[in-house]
Parts: C-alpha cells; structure tokens; sequence
C-alpha cells in the first residue's frame, strides 16, 4: 500500500501541474511539468519505483522489475489520481471554455509519431537510469527523467499536446485539452512507445535478463530508483 500510496501522490501533482499551467497558458508550463515530475520522482523513487506513468509501468513490467499483479495496481491507481487531479486543476484555474485538441488527417499521424518517440524515450531513459544493474544507487536518475520530459514537452508538445503518458493524457481529455473521441490516440502510443522502451532495453542489455522475474516483498524492492 506504501507503494500504491506513493505512485497516486506522485502522479496526483503531475497531472495538477499539468493542468493549471497549460489551463492557464503558463508560458513556462514545460519547465513545470519537467521539474515537479523530476521532484517527485526523487520524493517516491526509493518507495515505488516511481513510475507515475502507465506507459513506464508497461516498460518496467516487459523488462521483469515488476509482478503483472502489481502492475495492474499501479495502473489503477495512476489513472485514478491523474482523473482526480485534473478535476482539481479545472476547478483551481477556472478556465472557462478550452479549446480541445483532436488530430485528423496528417496531424493524427504526427500526434501518434511524436508520441510514440518521446514515450519510448521516457520509458528508455527510466529503464536505464533507474533500473539497470550498471547504475545502482545513482543520484541523477531524477534529473534525466524530468529533463527527459522537459525535452519532448519543448519539442513536441505543439504536435501532439505533449502527454506521453496514457494517465496524463486522460487527464488533459477529462479537462477539456483532448477530445475524447480521439483520447486513442495517446493511450495506443504512450503504450506502444513503453513496450518498445522495454524491448529495447532488454536487447541492448542482455546481462540485465538475469535480473528478471526476480522475488520481491514489494514493489518498491524490484528497482534500484
């Protein structure tokens, strides 16, 4: 439960700060995003693992750091708290009528592609710097991932509103900023860019598959993070 607790909380703030800042045009509203993930991550790491992503919790689960069980927990409770944070978030900023994003034609293609591609990365740089036998007990492993999050923000989050995570993205749909008739688009690349994270992850480091499916009393136990 520690764990479960930890994961809401953490995905909880995500979610709030990325709908007060984008509800309320934050021209800094990246560095924010960037910067509270990076935060929480170093708060929850030692706890959870700190996925505060379904995608991440995907790549965790194919690269063996986490029971399929747990994994389910962890989806649970990360949608949840993303949907109860951005009902907090509309309520705090007020904005009034949003305009939602909802792709067609040659932008649906480029919403899945740049999603795809800064949710592999993520779910990459997690699984390398928070997982991976060759940096145990590191202390920038926060840093990569919210700067990892700040980069795609910046580079495509006026393509694809920059979600790269399936909780945040049902987020931005219950506040208004994705069109739930289109809310497929994020959930299949987010996942599909944390299932390739994890494929890649264990190709590039066959060393590591000596560390999967490995017993644990808790989550948190299943990474070094």
């Amino acid at each position: 439960m520690r764990s479960y607790a930890t994961e809401f909380i953490g995905t909880f703030f995500l979610v709030f700060t990325v709908g007060c800042t984008v509800l309320a045009k934050a021209p800094l509203a990246p560095l924010a995003i960037g910067a509270v993930l990076m935060v929480m991550v170093y708060a929850g790491g030692h706890v959870s693992g700190a996925h505060y992503n379904p995608a991440v919790t995907l790549a965790v689960f194919l690269r063996g750091r986490i029971s399929l069980v747990d994994a389910f927990a962890y989806w649970a409770v990360q949608v949840t708290a993303g949907v109860l944070a951005a009902l907090a978030a509309k309520y705090v900023v007020n904005p009034g009528r949003v305009a939602e994003l909802s792709p067609s034609g040659r932008a649906l293609g480029t919403a899945l592609l740049a999603e795809v591609v800064f949710t592999f990365a993520l779910a990459y740089v997690v699984l390398n710097v928070a997982t991976s036998k060759d940096h145990p007990n590191n202390s920038f492993y926060g840093l990569a991932i919210g700067f990892t999050v700040l980069a795609g923000a910046l580079a495509v989050g006026g393509a694809s509103g920059g979600a790269f995570n399936p909780a945040v993205a049902l987020g931005a749909a219950t506040m208004g900023l994705f069109a739930w008739t289109k809310i497929w688009i994020w959930l299949l690349a987010d996942l599909l860019g944390g299932a390739l994270a994890g494929a890649v992850f264990l190709g590039l480091n066959p060393e590591d598959r000596s560390l999967m499916n490995t017993s644990a009393e808790t989550p948190a136990e299943t990474s070094p993070v």
